[in-house]
């Protein structure tokens, strides 16, 4: 009967710590997916085809609001959204941030972001520069202007984007490479305007008129008229106001030595383009994602993209407080839809092989 008594005793012990044990590790448990879940609502992973420096202060400012860690990886377009398919479901990526409206429209079509709802960004976001299945949002513009020599060219004979195909242009005109994403969608939207077969001879003829194969940065096309290498060139806005703000006196020979014109003013436009974003199709990081898109939408935000890289703000309410920036004046814009670019670009690209634009 003793022995009995305690080996009751004995698993009535055992048992209470079993489950004392056991719901030690309960609580362990909760607690380590508490800290997991922490851990995760504090990060952010971004993959961004910006790649400018000026974004650091954009991207500590959103930090600093909210603790959220931004982890960054930084390629172009095209090399983000090759990752991005071949990473597939088992992507980190929570926000793309892309620099070309044909890019966004690309991911779009291949699936690559989600659409999200947000009555922030439905607000402050115009609806022409945002998708319309909420997948992306733009949250800066720039556009595709003409600089020239003063010395050597006269500006009404370069005011517009097909002007620089005319022969009197001959050997004056520099470009970037045709197949870089600012150019084949500034091509891709007068494919839209023109149809193919003008979009064909304007290339042609651009062809025809280049001062030198096409090579190097906007910033290099504009050097390049300085020194007299190039009659004329293409380069987005943000590049030229760089040179007009800086203070270094080889930037201040160079903007005294070139002319800049808002193209197609009397008939169809300066070509515009934006930098924008979504969240990704497979974020870990959802509600973060959108919150760190609502940011972008923000005053502060929006200031940086004005101020920090030449770029117009495009959210309701926001303020221009880039004085350079706001010296260039008001334009006409063309009026072609973001998608139409989109689309566009494979045609561009088709009339850039047969050409030879390279």
């Amino acid at each position: 009967m003793k022995r009995t008594i305690e080996t009751n005793r004995a698993e009535a012990w055992l048992e209470r710590g079993l489950r004392w044990t056991f719901a030690l590790g309960l609580v362990l448990g909760v607690a380590a997916q508490a800290t997991d879940t922490q851990a995760q609502e504090k990060a952010l992973n971004l993959y961004s085809a910006r790649h400018y420096q000026t974004d650091e202060a954009l991207y500590s400012n959103f930090t600093k609001q909210t603790g959220i860690k931004i982890n960054r990886i930084e390629l172009g377009d095209e090399q983000l959204l090759q990752r991005l398919k071949s990473e597939g479901a088992n992507s980190p990526a929570d926000v793309v941030l892309l620099v070309d409206a044909a890019r966004l429209w690309r991911a779009q079509i291949d699936g690559l972001f989600q659409p999200i709802q947000s009555k922030l960004l439905e607000e402050r976001i115009p609806a022409n520069l945002r998708s319309n299945d909420g997948t992306w949002f733009g949250f800066s513009t720039r556009a595709r202007v003409i600089v020239y020599n003063k010395a050597t060219v006269k500006p009404e004979d370069v005011d517009t984007y097909e002007e620089l195909a005319d022969p009197k242009n001959k050997g004056k005109v520099c470009t970037r490479s045709g197949s870089h994403p600012y150019m084949l969608s500034l091509i891709g939207a007068m494919v839209e305007r023109l149809g193919e077969a003008k979009t064909e001879e304007w290339a042609r003829g651009m062809v025809a008129n280049m001062a030198r194969p096409p090579r190097g940065g906007d910033t290099d096309q504009i050097r390049a008229v300085a020194s007299g290498e190039c009659g004329v060139a293409l380069t987005n806005t943000y590049y030229w106001v760089r040179l007009v703000r800086s203070e270094d006196p080889k930037d201040k020979d160079v903007v005294a030595k070139v002319g800049f014109v808002w193209p197609n003013q009397a008939t169809s436009g300066t070509h515009v383009n934006i930098s924008g974003g979504g969240v990704a199709r497979h974020a870990p990081n959802r509600d973060n994602a959108i919150r760190f898109l609502e940011y972008l939408a923000s005053p502060e935000a929006q200031a940086y993209f004005a101020n920090g890289n030449n770029e117009w703000p495009v959210a309701k309410g926001a303020e221009l407080n880039n004085p350079a920036l706001a010296a260039l004046g008001s334009f006409k814009q063309e009026n072609v839809p973001l998608s139409s670019i989109g689309k566009g670009q494979i045609a561009a690209q088709r009339i850039l092989d047969r050409v030879g634009y390279r």
